[in-house]
Parts: C-alpha cells; sequence; structure tokens
C-alpha cells in the first residue's frame, strides 16, 4: 500500500480503531525509556519469526505553523530522501532485498514509519530508521519534484473527487478556532510555498527522540528490544522540542452548512458531523458511551439509521456513523446516509433528525446495546491477530495522549457503558449547536443558450 493511501486510511481507520485492543487476556506489554527521552514499547507476538518495528512522532498536520500547511505530510515524503550516511533509495531498496515491507503515513497528530521484517533483520531496520532521525540530507534537487508530487496527490484525491472536496470543507467548517480545521495533506497555496528551509525546519523541531516513540511488536523479548534499542537508537541527542499546545475550540455556538454541487456526483449524499470530546478529553464513560452510541447507531445493516432509514422508510440506499475517538484534542462524531432515487436531501434529513430526536428522547434497548458491546469488543478480540494492527493501536494510543493500560481496559470500559450513558452522550452532543451538515448534489443542469 502506498504512503499516499496509508494517510487516508490511517487519518480515520487507525484512529477509530485505536481504542479497540483485546481483553486482560490480551499481550503484555512492557514500556522502557532510554536517557535520551525515546519511549519503548515491546508487544510479543512469538507466533511467527516476524517483527513490525514502528516510529511514531508525536507530530501532525495540527502542530503546524500557521500558513505552512501539508508541511507534516510533505516531511514525510523528504523522509525516504536518504541521509548523510545512506543515499536515497538505500533505506527501501534493503528492506525490499530482506523480502520485508515498509511504509509511513501522516494523521492530524502523528506521523508513523515501519517496516516489517523477519526477526534477524530487526537490527538494521533500526540503524537506518535512528540515522534519518538526524541525519536527513536534502537539496533543491530532491524537495521542489516531491512537492509536485504531494501537488499531484491533492489534485487526484481531493480536488477532483467531490466527495473529498465536501468532507474537507465540512472539516473546516468544523473547527472555528483549532488547526483541525486544516486537511493533513495541506491548501494547495500553502503547499506550493514549502520549500527545503521549512522541511528542515520542521524536521530539526519535531523529530527527535525525547518526542517519539518505538513500538517493536513480534517474536523478541523486550531485554532483546532494549539492547537493541540502545545501541541504535541509544545514541541519538535529544532536542529542544516544544511541549504541544495548540489554540483550542471554544464552545460551537450554531449549526453550519456546506453544500457542493459538482457535475461528477452521481449519488447525492447527506453528511453531519457534531464536535465532541476525544479520549483523551472527555469525562470518564463520555467517549466510551459515544463509541458504544456510534455502533448503535451506524453499525452496518444492524444499526439504527439503516434500520429506520432503508429497511422501515425505504428513503435511503445506505446509512451509517462513525466516532473518531482517538485524538488528542475535541473531535468528531458523524453520520451519513445516502438517498434513494426520487428522495430529496430535505426529506431525508428530516427522517434522520427524527431518528436522533428519537434516540435521544427514548434511549436504546436492551437488545442494540448488547449487540453494540459485543461487536465493539469482539472487534477488540480479533485485532489481536494481527500484529501490526497492535503495533498502530498502541502507538496511536500514545500518540493521542492515551496510555498502554488505556488500551487494555478499553474492552472492560466499553462493557460497562449503560443503556443511560448511551442516551445523556445523545443528548448532550448530538445537538445541531454542534453540528456541521453537508450535501452533496449533481450539479444542476446548464440551459441551453439556444433554446
Amino acid at each position: 500500500m502506498s504512503r499516499i493511501a496509508m494517510v487516508a486510511i490511517l487519518a480515520v481507520g487507525a484512529a477509530v480503531a485505536a481504542p479497540r485492543l483485546a481483553d486482560a487476556a490480551g499481550p503484555k506489554v512492557t514500556q522502557f525509556r532510554l536517557d535520551n527521552g525515546l519511549e519503548v514499547m515491546v508487544i510479543p507476538d512469538h507466533r511467527t519469526p516476524v517483527v513490525t518495528h514502528m516510529v511514531w512522532y508525536k507530530v501532525g498536520s495540527a502542530d503546524e505553523q500557521p500558513g505552512k500547511s501539508g508541511i507534516a505530510h510533505f516531511l514525510e515524503h523528504l523522509m525516504f530522501k536518504g541521509t548523510e550516511k545512506h543515499p536515497q533509495g538505500a533505506f527501501s531498496d534493503t528492506v525490499a532485498r530482506l523480502g520485508g515491507q515498509e511504509n509511513a503515513f501522516t494523521s492530524t497528530d502523528y506521523t508513523a514509519y515501519f517496516q516489517r521484517v523477519a526477526k534477524q533483520h530487526l537490527e538494521k531496520v533500526m540503524e537506518f530508521e535512528a540515522d534519518r532521525m538526524t541525519g536527513l540530507k536534502l537539496s533543491d534537487e530532491v524537495v521542489l519534484p516531491e512537492r509536485d508530487v504531494v501537488l499531484e496527490e491533492r489534485r487526484m484525491r481531493t480536488d477532483s473527487q467531490p466527495g473529498a472536496r465536501l468532507s474537507e470543507a465540512m472539516q473546516a467548517a468544523s473547527y472555528v478556532n483549532h488547526p483541525y480545521q486544516h486537511p493533513i495533506i495541506g491548501w494547495e497555496h500553502e503547499i506550493k510555498k514549502l520549500n527545503r528551509e521549512d522541511a528542515l525546519a520542521f524536521y530539526r523541531r519535531f523529530y527527535a527522540p525525547n518526542n517519539a516513540l518505538l513500538v517493536v511488536a513480534g517474536d523478541v523479548t523486550p531485554e532483546e528490544v532494549r539492547a537493541l534499542a540502545e545501541k541504535t537508537y541509544g545514541t541519538v541527542k535529544r532536542a529542544d522540542t516544544p511541549p504541544r499546545e495548540r489554540p483550542q475550540e471554544p464552545e460551537p455556538q450554531a449549526h453550519r452548512r456546506v453544500s457542493l454541487a459538482d457535475a461528477r456526483v452521481a449519488q447525492p449524499s447527506l453528511s453531519r458531523s457534531y464536535l465532541v470530546p476525544s479520549y483523551r478529553t472527555a469525562a470518564p464513560r463520555e467517549a466510551e458511551a459515544l463509541e458504544v452510541l456510534s455502533q448503535i447507531l451506524g453499525g452496518d445493516q444492524t444499526g439504527r439509521l439503516y434500520r429506520k432509514l432503508v429497511v422501515e422508510k425505504g428513503l435511503a440506499a445506505g446509512a451509517g456513523g462513525w466516532y473518531q475517538g482517538t485524538s488528542f484534542d475535541p473531535t468528531r462524531f458523524a453520520v451519513s446516509a445516502t438517498p434513494r432515487p426520487g428522495v430529496s436531501l430535505d426529506e431525508l434529513e428530516t427522517a434522520l433528525d427524527a431518528v436522533l430526536a428519537e434516540l435521544a428522547e427514548k434511549g436504546v434497548d436492551d437488545l442494540e446495546l448488547a449487540r453494540a458491546k459485543t461487536q465493539l469488543t469482539a472487534d477488540a478480540i480479533y485485532s489481536q491477530d494481527n500484529q501490526a494492527t497492535m503495533a498502530r493501536i498502541y502507538g496511536a494510543a500514545w500518540a493521542t495522549g492515551q496510555s498502554a493500560d488505556d488500551v487494555r481496559e478499553w474492552p472492560a470500559r466499553v462493557k460497562s457503558v449503560t443503556a443511560d450513558d448511551v442516551k445523556q452522550a445523545a443528548r448532550r452532543y448530538l445537538v445541531l449547536d454542534r453540528a456541521v451538515t453537508g450535501y452533496l448534489k449533481p450539479a444542476p443542469a446548464k440551459k441551453d443558450d439556444r433554446s
């Protein structure tokens, strides 16, 4: 999978899935810290002689300087351009020659780099990754063409996709002060101005052992990883990385609407997002209640939105929802639906509002509550089957202010959510004053000038 795709998938996919790990029978995670501040996490998985090696930097698009949107993602691209010690392509060529896989991704709150190799090659990838923590070498000859690559990526994945453009506009409207308002890839006019000096300044400011987490999941022991980490990363000097301080979002005051019409839209859709707390910022039990609520509303064909809008009323072709709880700061809870032919977006929105109002007034029944909690905890258990997924879960949790204990205890907290918890979460947060509603529509047909 390309780095481009990983940005899109992990900004939502890993973030949404991050708390969903297993119960107390899950892996025993060991943590320690090197003298230079690098935090290390070891997740044992001895089923196969393979390891997943990940370095997470606690910096993402929301940590960018105003006017420099996209620099975090741009630097992720540039990290593959070589160092003083290893020329461009040497790292990737070595991983490929060893039969491994590698990639990287950027989110609002973190940037991560990973390799998956046979366990005997762990030291080699650690050496390479430790080297590019401080040894990155950039010139205009590699920076400027890569900037064009990023611009083309934006054109292909956002500017040419009406749904992506609406999503970007809704995100910008959701935040009036917080830097979550700008896209991970950046605004086009600001990407065009990014240069070598911008990239190196960002790199030197945030890429340091004391701002990073090393996650090693696989057929290793904590003692083995500690020895290798001391030998490779332990020689890297810490930097004067600033604490994470961002402008915070005021309490929302008004319902906002965003509408986008485009001739390429074949299927209209309705989207709505609400500003809600993340796992880090929520009061006790709130985030778990929102997670259960998202499952009750949007859980595939068993979700209430699907049952009410698709099956019972026949107004929608599809409906769903999600909660992006793994964010450092307040985040979003979203619902969406696509109308059937002949159904207007206004009519569909009225019906969706009725479903939400009924839930807020009457709450949820015992069956759908139990089904939602069972599905969430089952997903958590299934996630243990994938070594790389576990590394991503723990890394994303750490980068957004959670701990390994928070991840391990998540299933138990979900199981303790009550029907009243869910009802109160809906009443408090699923209100229009906290919402942005988006309409995606086909462009109206142009009148024929000859008529």
